[in-house]
């Protein structure tokens, strides 16, 4: 039985096949196959059309993907058993009036995010990660030699030292801080000075090497607001493609309401209770905007609401 996705950009309906990618004439086969279907990646947005409820992806067949002179094409997957393939076209023109006229438009993929169904965004999510890795991964770690995609670009091994590189994913805590020490619990949500006006959230950063991920809410929480960590409680995850991260939503008790934001990652901070979190949510609060509904801090608020 499926897991029930909690977040945008996960629910990826594909069986990834990572037993049989490997196969260079298996792969072969499935591009060839009349069933597969084919979405379209460029400039980290995704090709779409109208829907019956909606804009959905614009699907196209492998052959027209190659025709249409995408410069790279990954395999995501097995639905249903046909194959599902991405490509992704490059250059400054819109391929949408050049060779996919007529097929769709390109939309930006946070855009996507909240018109997209659950299934078609975490597929398209795994789609732009892919690209963007083997964009940055052209050459090799070990020697700097080049590098080539393998295994339905799963992989990439220097054409060199044969040193074989594979997909990154980068860990990140999202945290709500809670304290419960006053007349009623209350939340903390943090800004930055870059952010859109009134824009606040939960507070966010990368699990640094040898860390696990409650030392790295505790280190993150403490460096942009001046609070002890006491306690870390795991929410949900999210897949985050911009470009390859791992969004790990956490809880965390705190030992004290008196914050103390850094003024480099954080400007203002402001403690909430459940009622005016509340109030953030349905965007009735005067003064503070909430983090997009397919953020996943907007999920924790939720669900500490709730």
């Amino acid at each position: 039985m499926p897991l029930d996705p909690m977040n945008v950009f996960a629910g990826n309906p594909l069986d990834r096949a990572g037993d049989r990618r490997e196969d260079d004439a298996w792969l072969a086969e499935q591009l060839d196959r009349n069933d597969g279907s084919c979405l379209a990646i460029w400039k980290g947005s995704v090709l779409v059309e109208p829907g019956k409820d909606g804009e959905q992806i614009a699907w196209l067949s492998p052959n027209l993907a190659r025709e249409a002179t995408a410069d790279d094409q990954v395999f995501l997957g097995l639905w249903d058993q046909a194959p599902v393939f991405a490509a992704q076209f490059g250059g400054e023109a819109d391929p949408a009036v050049g060779p996919l006229q007529g097929l769709g438009r390109f939309i930006d993929l946070r855009t996507a995010a909240a018109t997209l169904a659950g299934s078609e965004a975490a597929m398209a999510g795994t789609a732009q990660s892919l690209f963007d890795w083997h964009t940055r991964h052209g050459f090799c770690a070990a020697c700097g030699g080049h590098t080539r995609a393998t295994n339905g670009g799963w992989k990439r091994q220097c054409e060199t030292c044969e040193t074989q590189h594979f997909p990154r994913v980068d860990p990140v805590a999202i945290m709500l801080p809670v304290y419960s020490g006053g007349s009623e619990p209350v939340c903390l949500l943090g800004r930055q000075a870059a952010w859109p006006a009134k824009r606040m959230s939960a507070l966010a950063g990368f699990i640094e090497p040898g860390e696990s991920i409650e030392e790295g809410c505790a280190r993150e929480v403490l460096e942009e607001a001046g609070l002890v960590v006491v306690s870390v409680t795991y929410h949900s995850s999210q897949p985050w493609p911009f470009p390859h991260q791992l969004m790990i939503g956490l809880f965390c008790e705190v030992d004290s309401d008196q914050a103390q934001p850094n003024q480099t990652e954080l400007e203002s901070v402001a403690w909430l209770t459940r009622e005016e979190a509340r109030t953030v949510l349905e965007g009735r609060h005067p003064d503070i905007l909430a983090p997009p509904p397919f953020a996943i801090a907007h999920q924790l608020i939720r669900a500490w609401v709730a």
